[in-house]
């Protein structure tokens, strides 16, 4: 048991370097704006450390759905989508990149590429339609806003993905897929993406005022 923890553990540190190093590329190869050399450390330090915090919290937080085990609820998205708020949906795509590839060569690596697709496309598509509307008026009922219609395009684009690879993935029939839809799939996601954007909710002003203080 201790051996498993162990594993676990040096895998989390491994994966979340490898996620920092990543965005930290990705980020650096992309900032060519005219910022001011603090604003690029600000958005480069901030996204290697939230891409570290959502590897970390990928490998150390997996819990099944009851009703289907094989689907495992994470709060990796969490330090995403603070991520979006903070600096725009294109930053919280790139950071959404760097994690899912992580993800489908660490703890699902089982799942493949298909594994990576479906999670690039599930957060992602919760990224882009959030970040899209926050950042056309930073307040409350903009970020509630964004999180809802988030929760809905990642349940949505789910119910796609799985209709789409769940059958290669599982060897199964696509009828076996669409029974699924209702009583696990749909639920899981809206359980799943509402967990997170509640939670992103609560703690992104502190995040939000966090980093303002060590930066600004």
């Amino acid at each position: 048991m201790n051996n498993i923890a162990t594993e676990y553990i040096v895998l989390a540190a491994v994966a979340a370097v490898v996620a920092a190093a990543l965005t930290l590329t990705a980020v650096i190869l992309r900032s060519k704006r005219k910022a001011t050399g603090r604003v690029n450390t600000k958005k480069i330090t901030t996204l290697a450390v939230m891409s570290a915090l959502s590897i970390v919290l990928m490998v150390l937080i997996r819990i099944p759905f009851p009703t289907a085990p094989f689907l495992e609820y994470d709060p990796a998205d969490i330090p995403i989508l603070i991520s979006t708020f903070l600096f725009g949906p294109w930053w919280g795509l790139l950071m959404t990149a760097a994690v899912s590839v992580i993800q489908g060569i660490t703890v699902s690596s089982s799942s493949g590429i298909i594994g990576i697709i479906m999670h690039f496309a599930a957060t992602g598509g919760f990224v882009v339609i959030a970040g899209l509307i926050y950042t056309r008026g930073k307040n409350i009922k903009r970020a509630i806003l964004a999180l809802i219609a988030g929760i809905i395009v990642q349940t949505a684009l789910m119910v796609l993905m799985n209709l789409v690879f769940t059958p290669i993935f599982m060897n199964t029939a696509p009828e076996a897929v669409v029974a699924m839809l209702i009583p696990v799939i749909i639920p899981f996601n809206l359980l799943k993406a509402g967990i997170n954007a509640v939670i992103t909710f609560i703690v992104y002003k502190l995040v939000s005022r966090t980093v303002s203080a060590l930066f600004d």
